[in-house]
């Protein structure tokens, strides 16, 4: 059935669109099943296709039905722009399908991919949509809670300036799972000695080997440690990921209680896309004096590049600052060991800035707190300076496990070879004549031989490899 007659308005102006003020709007890269359409390449077959999509995410079926009236015409959504070549389909949702709680009218990422990616996913007459881009007009974006803490809360805890406070050097304890609670304390304390923040990895958290209640005093005994023999502040990001909110709320009040005087100090995270928006805003709220960090495993199961369905990683983290993360995971734009392309900067930029571009529309935050960028995934001192030019600043925070862990001098060598390696980017320094003068530097050469060839050829005569392995 084609419904474009209804479900479908090209002549809708964008511009015009976004300065009403009624619509959220979104871009897709959709193409129809040919099973269904003589030429889905076609105006009128994409546009019939386009048309059910729209219909399928808001007030429509697949057929007419008796108890549609005026008012469920007046809030179906529109589609307002095709071109079936490239693949691109925008729709417009009016702010009213969205659904709000009853406890204090507040907007929620729950009923946004309801419509916009729910069961249009699996229509038969659609061979794939994907999400790339929405735009949130401002009446709708106030309804969300943004952040309540964010990367200038721990440059403050750290002793840094709340602007501009630079890059927070951090690790993931490895082995990510194995280690009982006295061998993972000990592990987190070599590290505190060099560099400043810890995360629990997405899957570590009350296994039976290494139970909560005897890892986390642990723990706060080696942040104490490490903060007396340093003078320095240290923070920890404790894993308070659970199927239960309450069981959330639980691990998260444990945590605070044993750190104590510290509690600024911890950052709680939550693996938000397994854990759902769900476990985000229970964080969120409970929880609004803790940095929220954001930990996306599983995503690549509809971000990927290669998959055609879903959302991409640019959308996931857009919402995340909707929904209140203080701090998300955002690869390591092709420098690391994750899926990702230098162009990525783009999520970087969506979630720090004010105003900012995406793929298709221009958002205004209208002051609501950043979302940290956080690296993690094969990052080592070597990758660091081309990653921070192509990022062109370096606040944000690291998790490099590998590249603290595996350092040939051991975890605190290797947090301050990360931080050596900052100052190189910082000085616009050559990094095999800035490595001759900072050992640390030199010595993750050592550590990291494959990528040192690769970034960094006739390194080892230029730094006369035997004097720095001695």
């Amino acid at each position: 059935m084609d419904q474009s007659s209804r479900y479908a308005d090209l002549n809708l102006n964008e511009e015009q669109l976004i300065q009403e003020g009624k619509h959220v709007l979104v871009y897709y890269k959709m193409k129809p099943s040919a099973k269904h359409y003589a030429n889905p390449e076609g105006e009128k077959d994409y546009l019939a296709a386009a048309a059910h999509f729209a219909a399928e995410s808001s007030t429509g079926t697949n057929v007419t039905v008796s108890t549609t009236d005026d008012f469920t015409q007046s809030i179906d959504a529109l589609v307002y722009e095709i071109d079936p070549k490239n693949e691109v389909m925008k729709i417009a949702y009016p702010i009213e399908l969205f659904d709000r709680n009853i406890r204090d009218g507040r907007a929620m990422i729950v009923s946004f991919l309801t419509l916009a990616i729910g069961n249009n996913q699996g229509m038969g007459d659609i061979a794939y949509a994907k999400m790339h881009d929405f735009y949130i007009p401002p009446t709708y974006l106030e309804l969300y809670d943004g952040p309540s803490k964010d990367i200038s809360d721990l440059w403050r805890v750290l002793g840094r300036p709340v602007v501009n406070g630079g890059f927070i050097v951090g690790t993931i304890i490895k082995p990510k799972l194995g280690l009982q609670p006295k061998p993972f304390a000990d592990a987190a304390y070599d590290f505190w000695l060099g560099g400043d923040f810890i995360k629990n990895d997405e899957p570590q958290g009350n296994q039976v080997f290494a139970p909560m209640k005897k890892t986390i005093p642990l723990v706060v005994d080696a942040m104490k440690r490490a903060q007396d023999k340093t003078g320095e502040a240290k923070l920890f990001s404790a894993n308070i990921t659970a199927d239960d909110p309450f069981e959330i709320i639980a691990r998260g009040e444990y945590i605070l209680e044993q750190f104590g005087e510290f509690a600024s100090h911890v950052a709680f995270l939550i693996d938000g896309y397994v854990g759902g928006p769900t476990a985000i805003t229970t964080a969120r709220r409970y929880f609004p004096n803790q940095y929220l960090h954001y930990h996306r495993a599983g995503h690549g199961a509809v971000t990927s590049p290669s998959s055609k369905r879903g959302y991409s990683a640019f959308i996931l983290a857009k919402m995340s600052r909707l929904q209140g993360a203080s701090g998300i995971h955002v690869g390591t734009m092709s420098y690391g060991k994750m899926e990702g392309d230098k162009s990525d900067t783009q999520i970087a930029h969506m979630i720090t800035e004010d105003v900012a571009r995406g793929p298709a529309y221009k958002q205004d935050w209208l002051g609501i707190r950043p979302t940290t960028p956080i690296i993690s995934g094969g990052m080592n001192a070597l990758r660091i300076p081309g990653f921070f030019e192509n990022l062109g600043h370096s606040n944000v925070i690291l998790t490099a496990g590998g590249g603290c862990y595996g350092h040939i001098d051991g975890a605190a060598e290797g947090a301050k070879s990360l931080r050596q390696a900052e100052e190189c980017w910082r000085a616009g320094a050559d990094p095999i004549e800035f490595a001759k003068e900072h050992r640390q530097f030199a010595r993750a050469f050592v550590s990291f031989p494959h990528d040192a060839d690769k970034l960094y050829p006739g390194w080892r005569e230029a730094l006369e490899i035997e004097s720095v392995t001695a």
